[in-house]
């Protein structure tokens, strides 16, 4: 039970502060400073980063393992695995969402030495930075964090609260994913969610109306913004 706690604890804590992480880059990358509610759940969380943490926190361990007599180079090393294993993870990620949501949420067509638009080489070697600060700076705490669990099992009832409420977010937005899906399937198109929200905000800020997250809209009215939303279309792949 412990284990389970512990891996939802650890997972929660990368979903959430990934997910701030998400929504302050897209600020700043942003032309129009716009705030973006990141990925496909409705909550304040990505599943992916939780995922990255749990891997990160799993392969610091390991550090002790790469034994080369040189403090550096073994150092650089570990950093490396972590960045081959994230990349990874979002290759399998991206192939899964594309396979069965005809989705993207993320699309790295542009950039060099990219593969199907699902990693590249650019920000599999931005995990690798972020592998160095994690290791540095966030694993201790995050080892402190878990000492702290181990000591109050009382706030396992908090973790058990966040996983009760993710898990409800998970299958509400996989419902409407399989809408977003099938509407593509119709279309033959693959749906770039981002564009799609962004499209979505557009034509309703152009409508003075209120904005309503694509996930409480209603079947029809979904087809029909991302039949217009030309921009966030691509044939289906």
């Amino acid at each position: 039970m412990y284990v389970f706690v512990l891996i939802v604890f650890i997972f929660s804590i990368g979903a959430i502060f990934g997910w701030c992480l998400e929504v302050v880059y897209r600020r700043l990358a942003d032309k129009e400073k716009r705030w973006v509610n990141p990925g496909f759940c409705v909550g304040p969380w990505l599943p992916i980063y939780g995922t990255g943490l749990l891997t990160a926190f799993g392969i610091s361990f390991f550090d002790k393992y790469i034994d080369l007599g040189n403090d550096v180079l073994e150092k650089i090393i570990l950093f490396a695995i972590m960045s081959i294993l994230m990349t990874l993870i979002e290759l399998i990620a991206g192939e899964l969402l594309l396979k069965f949501f005809n989705l993207r949420l993320w699309d790295y067509s542009n950039e060099k030495y990219n593969y199907k638009g699902f990693i590249c080489l650019k920000f599999s070697f931005y995990w690798m930075l972020i592998s160095a600060a994690y290791y540095f700076f966030i694993h201790p705490l995050i080892q402190d964090a878990v000492i702290w669990l181990s000591k109050n099992l009382i706030f396992s009832f908090s973790v058990g609260l966040f996983f009760g409420v993710f898990l409800i977010d998970l299958i509400y937005s996989s419902n409407v994913l399989v809408k977003v899906r099938n509407i593509a399937q119709e279309a033959g198109i693959t749906v770039r969610l981002e564009e799609l929200k962004d499209t979505i905000n557009r034509k309703q800020k152009l409508a003075e109306s209120k904005v309503t997250f694509f996930f409480f809209m209603l079947k029809d009215d979904l087809r029909d913004l991302i039949k217009k939303a030309n921009d966030s279309l691509s044939p289906m792949r």
